[in-house]
């Protein structure tokens, strides 16, 4: 299990429950990235035991989410519209390193990190959005979550024995990352 070491700004929260349209659009470009991630990680990771079939049982669960969150934008009367990109996962992978085992391992914590990040957020999007049946529904997504990052983690586990004691130098970087990032009415 993964503890951040900074907490989302209060702030964002605001921002979030007050321009959730935005947010839940930018949430169904998550979950799309997600699955696509997945799918990639299938395919360049394969040798990995145990990550073929994590990574497509994991890009089938992004895909359902994704359908969910589509499906809540078509009651809102909104569209999936362009991708407004994300300053944040950009800025984490950057940290990947370019070369063999040290870029499986670091996709893999990386992975790992936007996992639990988004499980933070959408747990407070659980705490505080004022419909019962949204609160509901993003208390579930931020379950997913959590098992999500697990599921990364344990994998970079397995990936290697350096995995705690990068992942240790990664958390640095995200807290960083968070403090410096402009809030945005987004998930990250």
């Amino acid at each position: 299990m993964i503890t951040l070491r900074r907490a989302t700004d209060p702030r964002w929260i605001t921002l979030a429950v007050e321009r959730f349209d935005e947010v839940l659009v930018d949430h169904a470009h998550c979950e799309k990235k997600a699955a696509a991630h997945a799918l990639s990680m299938l395919t360049a990771y394969f040798e990995l035991p145990g990550l073929s079939r994590a990574m497509a049982d994991l890009a089938r669960e992004e895909a359902q989410h994704l359908s969910l969150v589509v499906k809540l934008l078509e009651k809102r009367g909104l569209g999936l519209g362009r991708d407004r990109g994300d300053p944040y996962a950009k800025a984490l992978y950057a940290q990947v390193r370019t070369q063999g085992p040290a870029r499986r391992l670091d996709l893999l914590l990386v992975s790992a990190l936007i996992e639990a990040r988004s499980e933070e957020r959408l747990g407070l999007l659980a705490d505080h959005l004022p419909d019962g049946e949204l609160r509901e529904f993003y208390r579930r997504l931020a379950l997913a979550e959590a098992g999500h990052g697990n599921l990364f983690l344990k994998l970079a586990q397995r990936a290697s024995p350096e995995a705690d004691a990068r992942l240790d130098a990664l958390l640095d970087i995200e807290a960083q990352l968070v403090a410096e990032l402009p809030l945005r009415a987004a998930v990250h």
